[in-house]
Formats: structure tokens, C-alpha cells, sequence
């Protein structure tokens, strides 16, 4: 009598694996697509963002993460004093700052501000 488990058994050789690349093929193609779309893109950013607080000098004007404008008055290797009003100082963290304001940033302010 032939038992249920031999029965069942491949067919011609067959070990019923799809192939060692091909059974990662979704996995790499998956690992790709997050990599093109989420991972690189952040790293040129952070990139970016690490050169712009490395290019600060005194007199910059910048605004911070916390959305406060002001002046750089003093720049130290982890801190930079700002300026947000007539002697008024603050000290806030490099990593803290969100971008730099620009001559035509100012400008456009300024022209809404007056309409």
C-alpha cells in the first residue's frame, strides 16, 4: 500500500524552492524603492541643511526651528547668539536652525506688510 506522504511527494526532482536570487528579488526590489524614495532624498537633505549651518557668519539672518527670527551676533562651535529685538539676546542651539532669510525673503515680507 502506497502511504499519503509519499504520495504527496515532488515530482521529478523538484525541491520546491523558487531559486536563491528569486525568492529575495521582492525583498531587494521593496529595499530599492524605499531607498530612491524615502532614505536618499532625507540624507541630501540633512546634507544640505548641515553646510547651511556651517556657512552661518555674523550678521546672518536666520530663523530658527521654533519659528523666531533674528540676528547672529556671536556664533561658538555648538551655540549661536541671536539677536530678535533691540538688545535682546538669546542663545540657541545650532542644530536649531531652520534656514537662512534671504534679501528677496525680506523683500517680500516687507511688501506685504505695506499692502
Amino acid at each position: 500500500m502506497i502511504s499519503t506522504a509519499y504520495a504527496m511527494g515532488t515530482m521529478g526532482g523538484q525541491t520546491g524552492q523558487a531559486g536563491g536570487i528569486a525568492g529575495f528579488l521582492p525583498i531587494i526590489i521593496l529595499f530599492a524603492i524605499f531607498y530612491f524614495l524615502l532614505i536618499r532624498p532625507q540624507q541630501k537633505k540633512a546634507k544640505e541643511h548641515k553646510g547651511m549651518v556651517a556657512s552661518l557668519k555674523k550678521g546672518s539672518r536666520i530663523i530658527t526651528s521654533g519659528g523666531i527670527f533674528g540676528t547672529i551676533v556671536s556664533i561658538d562651535e555648538s551655540t549661536i547668539g541671536l539677536e530678535i529685538a533691540e538688545k535682546i539676546k538669546i542663545k540657541i542651539s545650532r542644530g536649531n536652525v531652520a534656514g537662512l532669510i534671504t534679501e528677496n525673503d525680506s523683500a517680500q515680507k516687507s511688501d506685504k506688510l505695506k499692502k
